[in-house]
């Protein structure tokens, strides 16, 4: 892993000097959330934090995102513990829920805001996926925040694919929309932020932006700092749908969410990169103030807008209102090609944030050969090739010497299916078929040992 350390580095420092030279460089692009997963990342909820009861008040949420998201993608959760993770298994198993496409990751975390906390995902100028790790300080120091932070860097490590430090710049997911064509919206009081980021200009970090996300035209509202936690992230009231329609409110519903009203002309007189006006979609809110599942009236109407596109779905916020069947039936209009379905956030809603602010979505990549990585010893292991793949796949790996090579094959629960090698090989290449004839749906990790030493694992996926 030696190497992968450092090339990761090296991407950090390349992207730095760039910056300190104010150039308008671009190393990594983004693409819109409306483009093809690989999947989809949850941070499980847990009482660890906010005991004793916020697991069983917010886990029918991860419940039914789980359920409806597996049919079309790969559904990555993120565990606190093992005991955590035991857990998620049988209450997903209790509940019907296929297991198929489900993998677990186990790593402490603070809370389950994985949109503002995760990796995010962006391509490299050749097409690789490099996941960047932007600060996370828990909203400006609002929130326990420590393990969370970390969270990019230990995916990074678990799915092999490298990451780039920018924690000198403070970035939650949520905090930003972009197009997919260049353009990127966001408030300042969420981003421009003492609280975020008391060393940095606008130009300095819009110059982070252009040259992490590929982005290039800035539509910048100033939004309120202090109103709520995230200090009003975009995400809860304006979202592009492409590079050509922003869905968001209504003026009075936006004035209600007390957007500025000089946010708002900003908002619908907004250009895309080649100097466009948008289209717009409207949502309504809520006819009533949202209720809790124990009762309790939160004193404020909830939004549609924080909705989240995956493959085959679209997830939208619901409240056991009037007006959920009016937004899913809005949105189902822009989105022919995928079912919209209404989650319940009720309960989610009175902790802050509703449906994509606790998802993440991974992109496929565009390199179907995938990564090729090398750590100390001179070995390297190939992505294997087709992948997914339903009949059979060709597992790839280099070794430097004659080595004891153990290459194993095991299932989303972590349990061995089969030992494809148990032997000493020769140096150079070997290649091996693997026969999916006795594999069922889902995702399995194969995993390269040298000399007793496990070196590398990487994913692959069976789609029958």
């Amino acid at each position: 892993m030696k190497n992968h350390i450092i090339k990761t580095a090296l991407i950090a420092i390349m992207s730095t000097i760039f910056l300190g030279a104010n150039t308008q460089t671009i190393l990594y692009t983004m693409p819109e959330e409306i483009s093809q997963h690989e999947g989809t990342w949850l941070q499980w909820p847990h009482n660890h934090t906010y005991p004793p009861f916020y697991q069983d008040d917010l886990e029918p949420t991860w419940i039914e995102m789980t359920r409806e998201l597996v049919a079309g993608e790969n559904v990555h959760i993120i565990a606190y513990d093992e005991i955590e993770h035991n857990h998620i298994v049988q209450v997903l198993t209790n509940e019907g829920v296929p297991l198929t496409n489900v993998d677990f990751f186990i790593h402490p975390n603070n809370d389950c805001w994985v949109r503002d906390n995760g990796p995010i995902f962006v391509y490299d100028n050749n097409g690789d996926l490099i996941i960047l790790d932007w600060g996370f300080n828990g909203w400006g120091n609002a929130a326990l925040y420590a393990l969370c932070d970390v969270i990019p860097q230990l995916v990074s490590s678990d799915i092999g694919i490298p990451s780039v430090d920018l924690s000198a710049m403070v970035l939650e997911g949520g905090a930003f929309e972009i197009d997919g064509k260049g353009t990127l919206m966001a408030t300042k009081s969420s981003i421009i932020n003492p609280n975020r980021n008391p060393s940095l200009t606008q130009s300095q970090i819009e110059e982070y932006m252009t040259t992490n996300l590929g982005v290039t035209n800035f539509i910048w509202l100033d939004g309120v700092a202090g109103l709520e936690i995230t200090d009003m992230h975009i995400d809860g009231f304006a979202r592009f749908h492409d590079s050509t329609t922003i869905v968001t409110m209504e003026n009075p519903d936006l004035l209600y969410w007390e957007v500025p009203a000089s946010d708002i002309s900003i908002l619908y007189n907004a250009q895309n990169v080649n100097g466009e006006p948008y289209n717009y979609v409207y949502l309504p809110l809520t006819v009533n103030n949202v209720v809790t599942t124990w009762g309790q009236d939160l004193g404020y109407k909830g939004s549609y807008v924080n909705y989240y596109i995956g493959n085959a779905v679209v997830l939208v916020p619901t409240y056991n209102d009037p007006n959920d069947a009016v937004a899913v039936s809005i949105l189902q209009t822009i989105y022919p090609t995928r079912t919209v379905i209404g989650i319940d956030v009720r309960n989610l809603y009175s902790n802050g944030g509703m449906i994509h602010c606790v998802t993440q979505q991974q992109p496929v990549s565009q390199n179907p050969s995938g990564y090729i990585e090398k750590d100390e010893n001179g070995i390297r292991l190939s992505q294997n090739s087709p992948n997914p793949f339903s009949d059979s796949t060709i597992i790839t790996f280099t070794l430097k010497e004659n080595s004891s090579v153990k290459l194993e094959v095991f299932n989303s629960q972590g349990q061995k299916v089969t030992t494809i090698i148990d032997s000493k090989l020769p140096k150079g290449e070997h290649a091996y078929t693997l026969l999916a004839d006795d594999y069922e749906n889902g995702i399995f990790t194969y995993t390269l040992t040298f000399d007793s030493t496990i070196i590398l694992s990487k994913k692959m996926i069976v789609i029958k």
